[in-house]
């Protein structure tokens, strides 16, 4: 039987649940909070009387129920409990932001209206709108982060109550809450809500897997609870002698993480061996909170043996989602290990409240805190507008998940950044400046390679040159968002400074030629070079990809295949030839962050074509498929098979770097090395990767190994290298 509608039953649930949200609130509400409160929840019951869920319940349910998430679960105080009240009224019914800001002020309409932007752009659409979406969602971090924890909570409700919702909206809702919302409730501290998505998520993804270890939960219950009391017996004993105010909880590791493990792993539910973890929770005023959580970890470890390679201490260093605990892994009783998390009162709200918890208890400099330090790093990145929509949010979504590592300046300040960070992204991590001008790093006080993976603990110091210039090597392998945003930016800087000096060398080299270099020549070359647009015929003039000896080609042609181009765009002037007979220049294909050259098909399901934003999916029986970044596919396969998904990207050959060793000899004179390196790096932007130089007597034998991106380029350095007074032999060895 359905929903059956009972308006007298509906007004007395509605009223309870009005109490339960106001007697459930994290913050205190004064009586004006409350007035504004009621103020905003008559309205929303007013504006939405006519409205009904899928399920025929009255659609003011809903909003009810997100602002009780964000007042009790989050944390927000009273301008966010009415803003969630009233979030859905612009959307939905004939009310108006104007409305808003005449009833309610201008923050309350600021808010709704950031809400009422994202619920319009995200409904049914394709990946690669839905990224743009998820970029705009973002950016509204720039006004009031409480848009985003809002939306977090509606998503929460929805994916709660999504059973009457048809399969495929279910999957393409979960879908799109594994691959963004759960990792934003993450990395904005909300880890109890963070749980809930993903589990949420695999129910409508993967619901025969979710119900499988579900039900080994519950059937593993008693046995479990059995076990979490006699191990936390002995411990209880002890904190209460000295004298602790304390409660232990034992937590089951949530279906998603479990599933995870499994995978991760390759094991089965049984052999998934820490299914379970032992929170300690602590009254402690703050002089004494750290020494008493080192005092329960000395308690613990009496009691039980430990696991010194799995402490992990972010007491000393919180995670920069504000996250404080000790975690223990000791041998507990039959053999079994068990981790044990000791917080303090104050820790364990900052844990599951996140951001509303930090600001409670941070309220002198919020500024200082690990979430507005990320917060104003993020500002950052999002207003980068170079990075396509889907690249971006592939970027930051791996920064949002990652577990992070603790680096050291060479002042002794301590830098949080991703775990598989290079060396580059600390520079960029210091300042934009610094990073694109890096020309060399040491860690721990030895000279190291760019790409150098970081460690916690590693010290890093970084030298930086004015003549520095990004490179596209450095894209394969910078794993921050921020990094590869600046790098991005400069390089397409780089090229427009590139092509502009090749447009005058060409129409200085055409005019040689007898050729005016009108739009129309111009784009006879264009089609002649196989190429899509001007600009990419100036940068290849400009890199020397297309020299004297290419462009006399395209003159002695001229009679022939200049002349029938004539013929073919005389009707119609402004179109040099038609899209599909000009061919890409996008001709290969790079895997992984070693950029590999690797067979592979092209997905039939998206068709990506030679210049598409790709990536690759590893099939069980097909080898290797090449998807579209929005492919209707791309959701559903980055969210549920991760560990398959193995980044590809479409090349321009002409673009590629290679690495090239010359031999130079000659007499050994002052200024001698100064003026070879000055010729390659300063005169001609290359990097130089390495050197080694040996004499005897007046006589120098050196070998530089540097950075080219064709061989125009390098007969160019070789020909201004012999000029050099006293050079008497240069040649490539490599």
């Amino acid at each position: 039987m359905g929903y059956v509608v009972d308006p007298e039953k509906e007004n007395k649930e509605i009223t309870r649940r009005y109490k339960d949200l106001l007697k459930d609130s994290y913050q205190h509400l004064s009586e004006e909070d409350k007035k504004l409160i009621r103020k905003a929840f008559d309205l929303a019951v007013e504006a939405h009387s006519e409205q009904r869920r899928k399920t025929g319940e009255p659609y003011i349910y809903h909003p009810i129920a997100v602002a009780k998430i964000v007042a009790s679960e989050i944390g927000l105080g009273a301008v966010s409990i009415a803003s969630a009240l009233l979030h859905d009224v612009v959307e939905d019914t004939d009310y108006t932001i104007e409305d808003m800001e005449r009833l309610f002020g201008e923050k309350i309409a600021k808010i709704v209206n950031g809400l009422t932007k994202i619920s319009r752009m995200s409904k049914d659409q394709m990946a690669s709108i839905q990224a743009e979406n998820f970029r705009k969602m973002l950016l509204t971090l720039n006004d009031d982060v409480r848009v985003i924890l809002i939306k977090i909570a509606d998503r929460l409700h929805n994916m709660q109550t999504m059973d009457a919702m048809p399969p495929l909206k279910q999957i393409k809702i979960a879908s799109e809450t594994l691959y963004i919302y759960a990792p934003l409730a993450h990395r904005l501290g909300l880890f109890n809500i963070k749980t809930e998505l993903e589990d949420l998520g695999l129910k409508y993804t993967e619901p025969e897997v979710y119900d499988d270890i579900e039900k080994k939960i519950i059937a593993n219950k008693d046995n479990q609870t059995d076990y979490i009391e006699n191990f936390s017996s002995k411990i209880s004993d002890a904190l209460k002698k000295q004298g602790f105010e304390f409660e232990i909880k034992g937590r089951t590791k949530s279906i998603f993480s479990i599933r995870k493990k499994m995978r991760s792993q390759g094991v089965r539910y049984d052999e998934v061996y820490d299914k379970f973890a032992i929170r300690i929770i602590y009254d402690s005023d703050s002089e004494n909170e750290k020494f008493d959580a080192w005092k329960i970890y000395s308690i613990v470890t009496d009691n039980y043996r430990p696991n010194p390679s799995r402490l992990r201490d972010w007491i000393s260093q919180p995670k920069t989602t504000g996250y404080e605990a000790l975690h223990i892994t000791v041998m507990g009783p039959e053999g079994r290990w068990v981790e044990v998390q000791v917080r303090s009162k104050r820790m364990n709200e900052i844990a599951e409240k996140g951001y509303a918890a930090h600001f409670k208890y941070k309220q002198a400099d919020v500024n200082e805190s690990g979430l507005e330090g990320w917060l104003n790093r993020l500002k950052d990145t999002l207003e980068n507008q170079s990075t396509s929509a889907v690249d971006f949010v592939e970027d930051f979504k791996l920064n949002l998940y990652s577990k992070e590592i603790y680096v050291f300046t060479p002042k002794g300040d301590i830098k949080s950044l991703p775990k598989g960070s290079s060396a580059l992204d600390f520079a960029f991590s210091i300042h934009t400046d610094i990073g694109l001008k890096c020309r060399g790093v040491k860690v721990n006080g030895k000279l190291t390679p760019l790409d150098r993976v970081l460690s916690s603990g590693d010290q890093v110091e970084v030298m930086t040159s004015e003549n520095q210039k990004p490179s596209e090597r450095w894209l394969t392998f910078v794993v921050t968002a921020r990094a590869r945003a600046k790098i991005r930016t400069a390089l397409k800087e780089e090229e427009r400074r590139v092509a502009e000096e090749g447009r005058e060398v060409l129409k200085r080299k055409l005019k040689h030629l007898k050729i005016n270099p009108t739009d129309k020549n111009l784009g006879a070359m264009v089609s002649f070079f196989k190429l899509q647009t001007t600009f990419d015929l100036f940068y290849r003039v400009g890199i020397g990809t297309i020299g004297n000896t290419e462009i006399r080609n395209f003159a002695n042609q001229q009679t022939s295949t200049f002349a029938k181009l004539f013929r073919r765009t005389k009707s119609n002037p402004d179109k040099v030839v038609k899209k599909e007979e000009i061919s890409t220049n996008y001709d290969t294909l790079l895997f992984g962050n070693d950029n590999e050259k690797l067979e592979y098909t092209l997905s039939k399901c998206c068709n990506p074509i030679p210049g598409d934003k790709v990536f690759a999916f590893l099939t069980i029986n097909e080898g290797i498929k090449i998807h579209k970044n929005n492919c209707p596919n791309a959701i559903s396969m980055q969210s549920n098979y991760a560990y398959r998904i193995m980044k590809a990207t479409w090349v321009d050959s002409t673009k590629q770097e290679y690495k090239v060793t010359l031999s130079i000899k000659g007499e050994d004179g002052s200024g001698m090395l100064g003026n070879i390196t000055r010729i390659i790096s300063v005169n001609n932007n290359m990097n130089i990767n390495n050197l080694n130089i040996s004499g005897d007597g007046s006589l120098f034998d050196g070998k530089f190994t540097i950075t080219v991106t064709n061989k125009a380029k390098l007969s160019k350095v070789i020909s201004q290298l012999n000029g050099i007074k006293g050079v008497k032999q240069v040649k490539r060895i490599i």
